[in-house]
């Protein structure tokens, strides 16, 4: 069996216990004769997997009973629409930051509810950094604030929250969920596709705080894109399969010692992969150095031709997915929870060892 180094920015790498137990569990689930994926959302096993797996969730990020917790479909592209379904009328303002594609998709659908007001857009700069807190002109009686935490494509990620003066926070955060601690008493709502972090494609967590759920009074949404539809049941059918596989990568986050464990694993991937990149002029990062990610990491050479040798060049030391977003091109590295230091090192080595031969 062949495993690489996996730098896609997702669906991602994941962790290499989870698959082996995924593997010894998948024909026959706990004595159940049958696969978790081949059983009823609404029996016993699948039910015990969905408590554990918001169970194991709370206790990580310490949410209390403030939260509720749902497993939903759709990507965080459906979040884009049904954030706003929810929480804004076409009387109301809400703010999006601008730093960059998922965050003028989220501003595009939440156009068609209400009105939205942009208080920083990065887009002049090519959204290579984030903005400085006196940059964010809000609204007055904003609705809601929305932003995107970590910008796979460009590299670049909050530092931490925006302030809002009491204004609740919506962030998108698909790319960096978990991998960090937050100030969650910040937050109204949080969503994040579960394929960077938390688990396979196919299954979109939405974190919802009780309070801010209750103003959502609309009373003409759809039953299927109502958050309180999904807030205490299992409404519909979920992802079983990938619900079930959310639950070990959080027992898996747990067992190595929680998200402080990769808060500090993930800062020295991202400083050892800097460090190479800024060691001289060979290799050039693209996010401004203030507003780099600790997920994605992004950095060009001297040309597009020299790039994609250092691509096939890589592929062949089993470095793979390495390739930049199509829209900008460059190369890409994003190393999430699941990546590890010594793929990181790896790919250093081999950045080392490109730059002695064509340096």
């Amino acid at each position: 069996m062949k495993r690489v180094h996996n730098f896609s920015a997702g669906p991602a790498a994941l962790p290499t216990e989870v698959l082996k137990t995924v593997q010894e569990e998948l024909l026959d689930y706990h004595g159940d004769g049958v696969s978790i994926m081949e059983q009823s959302h609404r029996g016993k096993s699948y039910t015990q997997v969905d408590r554990e797996a918001k169970e194991r969730l709370s206790r990580l990020l310490g949410l209390g009973n403030d939260f509720k917790i749902m497993f939903l479909q759709g990507g965080a592209s459906s979040q884009f629409m049904q954030v706003p379904y929810n929480f804004l009328k076409e009387d109301q303002t809400a703010d999006y930051i601008n730093t960059g594609i998922w965050s003028k998709k989220a501003i595009k659908e939440a156009g068609l509810f209400g009105k939205v007001n942009v208080p920083y857009s990065g887009e002049s700069e090519h959204f290579s950094r984030i903005p400085s807190q006196d940059e964010l002109n809000f609204s007055d009686n904003g609705r809601y604030v929305h932003f995107t935490s970590n910008n796979t494509i460009y590299g670049t990620q909050f530092p931490k929250e925006p302030e809002t003066n009491g204004v609740p926070l919506v962030c998108d955060a698909s790319s960096d969920f978990l991998s960090r601690k937050i100030d969650l008493d910040r937050y109204g709502l949080i969503y994040a596709g579960a394929q960077k972090n938390l688990g396979p494609s196919g299954v979109t967590l939405v974190l919802v705080r009780n309070s801010f759920l209750e103003t959502a009074d609309k009373s003409e949404i759809p039953t299927i894109l109502n958050y309180k539809t999904h807030a205490d049941r299992i409404f519909n059918t979920p992802p079983t399969f990938a619900v079930y596989m959310v639950n070990l990568v959080l027992k898996w986050v747990e067992e190595k010692g929680g998200i402080s464990y990769f808060e500090q694993l993930n800062a020295k991937k991202s400083d050892l992969l800097y460090s190479a990149i800024d060691t001289d002029d060979f290799y050039s990062g693209t996010a401004q150095k203030g507003s780099r990610s600790k997920m994605n990491v992004t950095f060009r050479l001297r040309s597009e031709q020299m790039e994609e040798h250092f691509l096939n060049e890589a592929e062949k030391h089993n470095l793979v997915a390495l390739k930049g977003h199509r829209t900008v091109g460059g190369i890409r590295a994003s190393i999430y929870n699941a990546c590890t230091l010594e793929s990181v090192e790896a790919l250093v080595d081999f950045m080392n060892y490109f730059k002695s031969k064509n340096g």
